[in-house]
């Protein structure tokens, strides 16, 4: 068996300098930073997809005052404002337009960011106008716009959108 035999040494003694000087003086292209790449933050993907589950609820509670009226219990069978089939085209328009404000933001858009906020503001104003047909969801769909509210106004300024 043979013992392995260290390569050629050098008398001058370049090879062993290079090899004890510090990283930062072998050469500034292999130490430099990578820049930050700007990415979408957490909060605003959150807030991109709960925008458009909200949307996508509120046109669900579109086509159910739409369609079918009686679902939703209220004395008098009048709202706070506007009757049922008002109510119901509210909805729908308010749910696509959340959908297509969701769908940008998750795409990295400020207008959408702005529009999302701006819907998922006026929503929940509309929401305490639908209360007496259906507490209980209408209370849980102020909550989620709040939520969106949040989730679409605080991520950091590096992120996309």
């Amino acid at each position: 068996m043979s013992t392995p035999q260290p390569g050629p040494q050098s008398t001058s003694g370049a090879g062993e300098g290079a090899e004890r000087r510090a990283p930062e003086d072998r050469g500034s292209w292999a130490m430099t930073a990578a820049q930050p790449m700007p990415g979408m933050s957490g909060w605003l993907a959150f807030g991109g997809w709960m925008l458009a589950l909200v949307g996508v609820f509120n046109v669900i509670a579109g086509l159910t005052a739409l369609l079918q009226p009686g679902y939703y219990v209220v004395t008098g069978g009048e709202l706070l404002v506007f009757g049922f089939g008002a109510w119901g085209w509210i909805w729908l328009a308010f749910g696509a337009l959340q959908v297509v404000a969701g769908a940008g933001c998750l795409a990295g858009q400020m207008w959408a960011r702005m529009t999302g906020i701006a819907l998922a503001g006026l929503a929940a104003i509309a929401h305490l106008a639908f209360l007496a047909a259906f507490p209980f969801w209408e209370l849980v769909s102020i909550g989620l716009c709040v939520l969106v509210i949040y989730s679409l106004v605080v991520p950091p300024r590096n992120a996309v959108g």
